[in-house]
């Protein structure tokens, strides 16, 4: 599946080979190209995109300086992501106000908060679909009218001792071969800031690899990615589905679904930065020491 190079190379092997016969139906991928769609939301705070997986809302925000981007009752933890150095943010929660810059990762307790942009720039919020009204919103909501059936219904993992509240995580930390990226998790997302591609991906460096029983969504901050899928057979032919090369440009996300064969690659000749977003955590990644970098903020599941 990997290169050995690749730190994901170390992971334990699924048997996820064992039950494409015994899959019933295929879902496809999804994908919300935000550089060429209409916002959902366009209006003093900025312009606003929204689309989702399964277990996910992603609502990406062009803010203008001053914008506010308020919730009033949110019902879980929700993530934030600021990609550029140049940005920063007020979050308010009902524990006061803090000042979190740019190139920084966020994880918002449930209740009231809001988010204000200190200066014009790009945000990146993550909801479950317990959000209903940012889920109904979402351009593809249609697709997820009813539940797809290879992915089981999202479970947050444990509170931290103490409660939910604010914690703010900068990317700036340095480079680790044996890691994967930078990962952060909370209770409902994680989040793996990949390393940044300078120039298109060698094509005989590729993994492809699967997921049993989760969803991929993959974040195109800069740059553009070609998303390739290909379908287990199974024994029931009427299910199996055409291979996809879905090219992205940026922004975009798409929506890898299990148990579909995929791999990446970069594309752009400069920055390309693509950030991979689970719901709930992984379990895997969070087996591997020192990988997620707030572990310690953060308890795993008892099982």
């Amino acid at each position: 599946m990997y290169v050995q190079s690749d730190p994901r190379s170390s992971l334990q092997g699924s048997a996820a080979q064992k039950d494409a016969v015994a899959r019933t139906s295929y879902f496809g991928s999804q994908t919300g190209l935000f550089y060429r769609e209409d916002p959902q939301v366009s209006d003093a705070n900025g312009d606003t995109w929204i689309s989702r997986g399964q277990n996910f809302v992603v609502v990406y925000s062009n803010g203008k300086e001053g914008g506010t981007f308020s919730r009033e009752t949110q019902p879980d933890e929700y993530a934030l992501i600021i990609p550029d150095r140049e940005t920063s943010v007020e979050i308010t929660t009902a524990e006061g106000s803090t000042i979190v810059p740019g190139y920084s990762v966020a994880f918002v307790p449930p209740g009231a908060s809001s988010i204000r942009l200190l200066t014009s720039g790009t945000i990146v919020r993550l909801f479950t679909p317990k959000s209903e009204d940012l889920a109904k919103a979402a351009s593809n909501a249609d697709a997820f009218n009813g539940p797809h059936p290879n992915v089981p219904p999202f479970e947050a993992w444990p509170e931290p001792p103490g409660g939910l509240k604010l914690k703010w995580y900068t990317l700036d930390v340095p480079e680790d071969p044996s890691r994967f990226g930078r990962i952060y998790r909370c209770t409902t997302f994680m989040i793996n800031y990949l390393t940044p591609r300078i120039g298109p991906r060698e094509r005989d460096k590729v993994s492809p690899h699967h997921h049993d029983d989760f969803e991929q969504c993959s974040l195109a901050l800069s740059g553009s990615f070609t998303h390739h899928l290909r379908w287990p057979w199974a024994t029931n032919m009427n299910i199996w589905r055409e291979d996809e090369h879905l090219y992205c440009e940026s922004p975009s996300i798409c929506v890898i679904p299990p148990p579909a064969i995929h791999t990446t690659t970069a594309e752009s000749a400069g920055v390309n930065q693509l950030v991979d977003i689970f719901a709930p955590p992984r379990a895997d990644f969070s087996a591997k020491p020192g990988w997620v970098l707030n572990e310690d903020d953060y308890p795993l599941p008892e099982s």
